[in-house]
């Protein structure tokens, strides 16, 4: 079966949904496809939400389970810092994918759950997981870290950190975001977010100490056990990778077809911190309203979304990736070096980064 849409979107997280919807509102047809059958399950996300997100996203007033205040930074064994003024809101992530894409179909957009891309050809036509074919006139690449739309197109992610979480039984609750930092941690560190009733307890760490995720996080949760802050009981695990070495060129061609890239695909993950749901609904957007200017006769549109990209995230993106570059000449950081690589502290907020992306001219 053959589907002509003017816009595929592959990705139905909230980079891809939010395309999906900015396009479809733009008046074209757009097709949006996700290989999850179900929208947001697994979670794989801390799932909190700074307060910069707010009032003009509406899925998250249906997704939000409980407030943040604070942030509070515990480095190694010393006594705990606490950074008041940091809000935002811890939300369930399967429900705030699912009000987005509901808000992409009443766009428009076309959805398809359980399908995968399968194959793309030298010229941009796509074969899907079903057998069926798709030659659209743009692809907006959500697809994650491992893009295949990015790998296309040579912008594929080869820098991450390695995740694990499990989700507990809150026993005390708390309305802070509690971070872990630790030497044997560089680069990485560990969180408890709580969410109503239970917590997310999790960790991120370089690759090559992947295999240290479970004891790490296992110890974590001995620790808080033993404070009478969580039960034993594990209700769920998830992990995987997060992008850690900042934007890629997010838009190219696949013959003559135009390949945009937005959130987790396009690298804007912060590389400290694995923050990403906010750079996701911005870029997703923005990539919705780049496929549609660029169909409405805008040549210079893509060039134009990198170049606002780096605006938005370019700067904060470099800076951490500089204190990244930094804690990997200290293979044992102590606690100053530790405070300083983290957004919590006044030394991390001082370094000043060159830009991260050259200006280059690459017209499509």
């Amino acid at each position: 079966m053959n589907k002509q849409p003017d816009i595929l979107v592959i990705g139905l997280g909230p980079a891809g949904a939010c395309a999906a919807k900015a396009a479809a509102l733009a008046g074209y047809s757009v097709l949006a496809i996700e290989k999850k059958t179900t929208a947001g399950t697994p979670v794989q996300c801390a799932e909190f939400v700074p307060a910069m997100i707010g009032a003009e996203v509406s899925a998250l007033h249906h997704s939000t389970i409980q407030p943040i205040n604070s942030m509070v930074t515990r480095v190694e064994q010393q006594p705990a810092d606490r950074m008041p003024d940091f809000p935002g809101r811890m939300i369930d992530r399967a429900a705030f994918d699912l009000q987005l894409g509901q808000q992409a179909a009443q766009a428009g957009a076309k959805l398809r759950y359980g399908v995968r891309v399968r194959e793309i050809s030298k010229s941009g036509k796509i074969t899907l997981s079903d057998a069926s074919f798709v030659s659209p006139k743009i692809i907006i690449g959500a697809d994650g870290p491992h893009s295949v739309i990015g790998r296309s197109i040579g912008s594929g992610i080869d820098e991450f950190l390695e995740t694990r979480q499990i989700n507990l039984t809150l026993q005390q609750p708390f309305t802070s975001t509690d971070i872990y930092l630790s030497q044997q941690m560089p680069g990485g560190y560990a969180w408890a977010f709580p969410k109503g009733d239970t917590v997310n307890l999790g960790l991120g760490v370089h690759p090559k100490s992947k295999h240290k995720l479970k004891p790490f996080l296992d110890d974590l949760h001995h620790q808080l056990i033993d404070e009478g802050r969580v039960g034993r009981q594990i209700h769920s695990h998830t992990g995987g990778a997060i992008p850690a070495g900042g934007m890629v060129r997010p838009f190219g061609k696949r013959g003559q077809t135009l390949c945009l890239l937005a959130g987790d695909a396009a690298g804007l993950t912060n590389p400290i911190t694995g923050a990403g749901i906010n750079s996701a609904v911005i870029s997703g957007q923005m990539a919705g309203e780049t496929a549609a200017r660029y169909l409405a006769g805008q040549p210079g549109a893509p060039a134009e979304y990198m170049e606002d990209l780096d605006d938005l995230f370019g700067a904060s993106i470099a800076r951490a990736l500089a204190h990244k570059a930094r804690l990997a000449n200290h293979p044992h950081p102590g606690p100053e070096q530790l405070r300083s690589g983290w957004i919590a502290y006044p030394e991390y907020w001082q370094l000043q980064p060159a830009a991260q992306l050259e200006e280059t001219s690459c017209p499509v």
